[in-house]
């Protein structure tokens, strides 16, 4: 794999499965979504692992890492693309084994492994910032929020809580924002707190009048600006990442 960083055998190994990369032209000035990742949580904080799971590269085994972080993707995990069946065999044999985290796509991918199921929302694309109420206060939730905004950009949607899994994030537009399985050290979200809202917006633009009408580009350009919660998410993710 990509991306290990030799001589750091103290520090956590997380792998990041890649699975879809931003808009190529987008890529010199924001990186791609494992750099996202390691910025949003610390370059030198952990053993960071890469592999590209969209092309067909998984870990040996689970306990290559202590951990793993499923990216964002404009796949869908019901497509028959031969490596999400393989990313989905490969989360049902890490769960337990090691810690699972999972984002947008990610998210959907460990509901869909786990017993849950994903559609394509007839709600449409849920895009720029939206605020996420904040409904099982987890331990690693510190500080504590009653409620998160972060940047958001899906179509598909987790419908059916999977067994064994309880609803952390929740809006309107997204009933199942964030889900948790506390016997299998596992957490999930919809939102990217990875995105730099100026990433967030370079990607509604480099859609627009392809994916989104100009209309819905402008409402969800106009919701950035306001103070959001990724830094704080992002350390809920490294609080739940060490334990």
């Amino acid at each position: 794999a990509e991306g290990g960083r030799p001589g750091h055998g103290l520090l956590m190994r997380i792998g990041i499965l890649k699975t879809g990369r931003p808009p190529r032209p987008a890529i010199p000035q924001f990186g791609t979504y494992p750099d996202m990742f390691m910025n949003l949580l610390g370059r030198d904080a952990y053993d960071w692992r890469t592999y590209a799971a969209d092309e067909g590269e998984l870990p040996a085994a689970p306990e290559d890492c202590d951990a793993y972080i499923v990216t964002g993707s404009a796949a869908g995990v019901y497509d028959e693309d031969p490596w999400i069946g393989r990313l989905l065999d490969f989360l049902r044999a890490a769960k337990g084994r090691a810690r699972l985290v999972g984002v947008c796509f990610g998210h959907q991918a460990m509901a869909q492994a786990f017993g849950g199921q994903v559609i394509k929302s007839p709600k449409g694309w849920g895009i720029g910032e939206h605020e996420y109420a904040v409904v099982a206060r987890e331990p690693w939730m510190d500080p504590p929020a009653g409620a998160v905004r972060i940047p958001a950009s899906h179509q598909d949607q987790v419908v059916e809580v999977p067994p064994g899994a309880e609803v952390t994030l929740a809006s309107d537009f997204t009933p199942i924002a964030g889900l948790v399985w506390r016997d299998q050290a596992a957490i999930s979200m919809q939102p990217h707190p990875e995105f730099d809202p100026a990433y967030a917006a370079a990607l509604i633009e480099a859609r627009r009048g392809k994916v989104y009408a100009d209309e819905e580009a402008d409402r969800a350009l106009a919701s950035f600006g306001r103070p959001d919660d990724r830094a704080r998410v992002g350390g809920w993710i490294t609080a739940f990442l060490r334990g």
